[in-house]
């Protein structure tokens, strides 16, 4: 007989030294036993209110019945078969969900396993699109500041945050990168919205003719910034004037919607939004829920129609595996079957006006925004100049150490702007978040933020 689940834990002493690499060496991290809706359990009993769903990945919030059985009927009929011998039901099912959702027809999905996969993929598609059509030198990848697409070489090397780059200590390449679309910090006094959305992308073309047409690959940006610069939305008009731009200079757009994609922004693609058609668009995090490492490289219909002829060379392990797409397919379903797509765009509506309303006269908070259940709210020490906090490096993880001792999840990040910290709180909540949780998250958040930078 075989022994139970709880027979078979092998009991771990207390004195041994951790063998965890962890992220923060000196820290001591609570150890996450359960979870279930919106919440989390520690080993010590305590309840943590998860209203980013870890990185804006837990779309359907924890332990989804329908989720958890989809995976445990896949295991136990098909776990893994290496996709360079066979296919799989469940890779087929979701590769066809995904790509019906795309706003072209024919569109292919390529499957991985994370969000720097899926945008690795992605550059690899666009080189080898170029080669094929016989203009081999357009190697160029173009990205923005305060950018962040992954933690592998190529990704990071195209990532315009400083503090991921550095830390790396990898010889990492050094493309063009453009300013961001920011108008809290980039537009100029007297200077409309759509003249600074022109202004914006116009930074590309000249980044392009700077470089080459004819080196220049692709373009690659997130429709709205996550976690490098806290949930800022493309301004009207600027995708479409990128789109033109590199349509004028056959150039790729690639679309990261690794964080705001997957239904997050109350669109399934966070570009919709905009009224552009990406060449190709990356998708992980809530593609997956969490419940599976899980990520999608999507091709649009010219690129894949050369891919297909050509053959694409490239490859990993757990390309397309079953469980990882059942639960991904099973996420599908529960969306649709459930209109959380709407209810994200309904949500989010309730989760800014909550905001504004409790947030928006505080002296330190800059600016809050967001698109969907996506809003983040952006520190300042001085509300005037727009200045931030000088001397405290280490103010998002204070922020973040605040918020789980109020037993709150959520992700703040920042960056530095003339050597002082410019911090922000980053939300992306399950999308069943309910009016219970968007207000205990308020009370909760405003004691996080008060505790921090009064203490």
């Amino acid at each position: 007989m075989l022994p139970t689940r709880h027979e078979n834990r092998q009991t771990v002493s207390t004195n041994l030294k951790p063998a965890v690499l962890y992220r923060t060496s000196n820290r001591r991290y609570p150890t996450a036993v359960s979870a279930s809706g919106m919440r989390i359990t520690d080993a010590d009993g305590k309840q943590y209110l998860d209203m980013s769903g870890g990185a804006a990945v837990s779309c359907l919030g924890h332990a989804h019945p329908a989720v958890v059985a989809a995976i445990r009927e896949q295991l136990e009929t098909l776990a893994f078969a290496h996709t360079s011998f066979f296919t799989n039901e469940p890779q087929e099912q979701l590769a066809t969900a995904l790509a019906q959702r795309f706003e072209q027809p024919d569109a292919r999905v390529y499957f991985l396993s994370g969000g720097s996969e899926a945008n690795e993929t992605a550059l690899k598609v666009a080189w080898q699109f170029w080669a094929v059509r016989g203009k081999p030198n357009k190697k160029i990848i173009i990205s923005r500041e305060h950018s962040y697409h992954g933690n592998t070489f190529g990704v990071l090397s195209i990532s315009g945050n400083a503090v991921r780059r550095r830390a790396s200590a990898a010889p990492l390449i050094d493309w063009p990168r453009i300013p961001q679309c920011y108008p809290y910090r980039e537009m100029q006094a007297g200077e409309d919205i759509d003249d600074y959305s022109k202004r914006a992308a116009g930074y590309l073309e000249e980044a392009i003719v700077a470089a080459g047409p004819d080196n220049v690959a692709a373009f690659i940006c997130e429709p709205v910034v996550g976690s490098s610069l806290g949930v800022v939305p493309a301004t009207p008009g600027y995708l479409q004037q990128v789109r033109e731009i590199c349509d004028r200079y056959d150039v790729l757009l690639i679309a990261d919607e690794i964080m705001c994609g997957s239904g997050r922004t109350g669109r399934f693609f966070a570009h919709e939004h905009d009224g552009v058609s990406p060449d190709i668009v990356t998708l992980a995090k809530g593609v997956g829920g969490g419940y599976q490492p899980l990520a999608a490289t999507i091709i649009g219909p010219e690129v894949a129609a050369e891919m297909t002829s050509s053959g694409f060379a490239h490859g990993h392990t757990y390309i397309g595996h079953a469980a990882a797409c059942a639960a991904g397919l099973a996420v599908q379903t529960v969306m649709n079957e459930h209109h959380l797509i709407e209810r994200s765009r309904s949500m989010g509506e309730r989760l800014l006006s909550l905001l504004q309303e409790n947030f928006a006269e505080h002296p330190h908070v800059g600016e809050i925004r967001g698109r969907g259940l996506f809003a983040a709210i952006e520190l300042v020490q001085d509300r005037g100049t727009r200045a931030g906090f000088e001397g405290r490096r280490g103010l998002p993880d204070e922020l973040r150490q605040a918020a789980m001792g109020q037993g709150l999840i959520v992700y703040p990040g920042g960056i530095t702007i003339d050597q002082r910290t410019v911090p922000h709180v980053m939300l992306a909540p399950p999308m069943i978040t309910g009016e219970r949780h968007l207000l205990e998250c308020i009370d909760k958040l405003k004691a996080t933020i008060n505790n921090t930078l009064y203490s």
